[in-house]
């Protein structure tokens, strides 16, 4: 039983029986990728890392799409094929009649990889013509991406207009001819981009050697939220931008626990205080801060958690600054988990 026939409601995919029931290839593509990736969790992150890797905010301090030259958001489709790629290990895609491979062979199936940031904007080259292909689409504004595959026939694209002759899916086509694998999935947010622009310059302080501040500033200012690696790269101007959110003399952690803020990381011991807290959950690839407060008789029953032998809740506004605990110590080799 395929996986959207358990729970079609749950995962919001538009599907079409008759490409089920016409298309085994297509299916047999489709239960792989499910399979390696059931909650579509690996692929998101993919998209999120793609998109913070073309603004490569540690060297340009961008956080914008629309802030990319257009040969970098032209480039955006060969790395999110690649990124795929190296994630899921797909094989490369068999050298065909002409000398045109697909991009990757998936189940002994070849599949080219199209991507659009605009939806429907996926141009397939006429090569891919008969093939199946992965099209793939992410709004950094919309924080929403999806996937689906489509047997890329003459009949359900539009001519190619352009100089290569490349064509696009007919509009009608987009919900009864691609089998969504993720549609409107929620990508993960690029927090730098969605807050407000007052805000946003308190935190992106102009000028050199500014790097620490910023750090500190985004932890400060933007609370309770998931911050993703690409907006600390971006804050802190720098390669080795984990530096400023260690422990350690003017470091983010250390200046803020003064302030009562804790900064959890992806890590099983983080992630279980902040769930306890009943704070937001840092997953792989992110970090949240929030201000806690020891136990007082007018917190009654709200969540609270053990730490350096007290015990800890969210802060309310009314509660006065305390300065926070430590968190447990987490090794070099612990994993970043989802």
């Amino acid at each position: 039983m395929l996986p959207f026939e358990r729970d079609r409601a749950a995962a919001s995919w538009v599907v079409s029986q008759e490409l089920i029931k016409q298309d085994p290839e297509l299916v047999a593509v489709a239960e792989h990728i499910w399979s390696l990736d059931p909650s579509g969790k690996r692929f998101a992150r993919v998209l999120r890392e793609t998109i913070d890797q073309l603004l490569n905010g540690e060297s340009t301090g961008r956080y914008a799409w629309k802030s990319l030259y257009k040969t970098e958001k032209t480039h955006a489709g060969t790395l999110v094929e690649i990124n795929l790629q190296r994630e899921f290990k797909f094989e490369d895609g068999r050298d065909l009649a002409g000398g045109h491979p697909m991009d990757y062979q998936i189940q002994g199936i070849d599949v080219d990889c199209k991507f659009s940031q605009e939806f429907g904007g996926w141009m397939i080259p006429p090569e891919a013509v008969g093939h199946l292909c992965l099209v793939v689409w992410a709004d950094d504004y919309q924080s929403q991406w999806s996937a689906g595959l489509l047997r890329a026939r003459e009949e359900w694209l539009n001519t190619g207009g352009n100089r290569d002759k490349k064509l696009t899916v007919k509009a009608e086509h987009r919900k009864d001819k691609i089998l969504w694998l993720w549609r409107n999935s929620p990508l993960p947010e690029n927090v730098l981009l969605h807050i407000p622009e007052e805000l946003r310059k308190k935190i992106l302080l102009e000028g050199p050697r500014k790097g620490q501040r910023r750090v500190i500033e985004l932890f400060r200012r933007v609370q309770n939220r998931p911050i993703g690696r690409g907006a600390v790269r971006t804050a802190a101007r720098q390669l080795d931008y984990m530096a400023r959110l260690r422990e350690g003399k003017g470091r983010a952690r250390t200046v803020l626990r003064e302030e009562g803020l804790l900064i959890v990381g992806p890590y099983r011991k983080h992630q279980e205080i902040a769930r306890l807290l009943g704070a937001e959950v840092p997953r792989r690839g992110e970090f949240v801060s929030f201000r806690v407060a020891k136990v007082k008789a007018h917190h009654g029953d709200q969540p609270q958690v053990e730490l350096d032998g007290n015990s800890w809740v969210l802060a309310e506004q009314t509660d006065p600054v305390e300065i926070a605990p430590r968190l447990p110590k987490v090794s070099n080799e612990e994993q970043e988990v989802d």
